[in-house]
């Protein structure tokens, strides 16, 4: 049966963006490419970091204690490289997520905080044909974004704490994009970017230290991106779910 191409035109600018993400280095396996175009294109992007990743790394050397120190700093090094200085950790333990109160009204926080016109989250739906996609911390940290997204953040009485308390005022998020969704309908091409998603994977060493074949690797999922696209030969695209609300 075919299927019509993911649309590739390009959206209109947003002033600001705010990804929320379970762990360090889940932006920029999944959008690192996007990110690094919508910085060019003059857009503020925020990240917000549900955990710290403490149950990652591949060294055993290295004591437990460390990795969340470690995977912070990896991961305001990467955002770096892409142009993005305003990274938020939430401080979450790696491995136990789940979708509460609490994890709601914090990322609700931190959306009217940053007032996005723009929301970059994980897939709430599990990807039967990419499960390392669907970790359930990442299905935990989707479900909670689009939660906070809807009806939090924009009800003025949801988690009244945080008016009456730090002044925050509600905030309607038109458009969220999401990534490693099973049914994508937009695609980026970012091509120029190659180079920023891989310097930005390899400042996340202790992830993907280890990875001899990451590039080709990047370079195979960009490509089949491209493809869904119906993009040129030799393009590289990142796919989305762009929801409008």
């Amino acid at each position: 049966m075919l299927t019509a191409a993911l649309s590739h035109e390009s959206l209109p600018r947003v002033e600001r963006a705010l990804v929320v993400t379970a762990h360090p280095d889940d932006v920029d396996f999944g959008a690192a490419g996007t990110i690094a175009h919508w910085v060019q294109e003059g857009t503020t992007v925020t990240y917000c970091i549900v955990t710290d990743g403490d149950a990652g790394g591949f060294d055993p050397a290295v004591p437990r204690s460390e990795i969340p120190r470690i995977r912070r700093a990896e991961q305001v090094a990467a955002a770096a490289t892409l142009g993005v200085t305003d990274v938020r950790f939430l401080g979450y333990r790696d491995g136990s997520l789940t979708v509460d109160m609490g994890l709601r009204r914090d990322i609700s926080r931190v959306i009217r905080q940053v007032r996005p016109e723009r929301m970059l989250i994980q897939s709430p739906e599990r990807n039967w044909k990419r499960i390392p996609a669907s970790h359930p911390d990442h299905l935990a940290a989707g479900e909670a974004a689009i939660f906070a997204i809807y009806p939090d953040a924009r009800n003025p009485f949801a988690h009244p704490e945080l008016l009456q308390d730090e002044g925050l005022a509600d905030w309607v998020v038109p458009q969220v994009w999401v990534m490693g969704s099973p049914t994508p309908n937009h695609a980026v091409d970012v091509t120029e970017f190659f180079d920023h998603k891989i310097s930005a994977l390899r400042a996340h060493e202790s992830q993907t230290a280890h990875m001899d074949d990451l590039t080709d690797r990047i370079r195979d999922w960009m490509t089949s991106g491209a493809v869904l696209a119906d993009l040129p030969e030799g393009r590289l695209a990142e796919t989305f779910q762009v929801v409008y609300i």
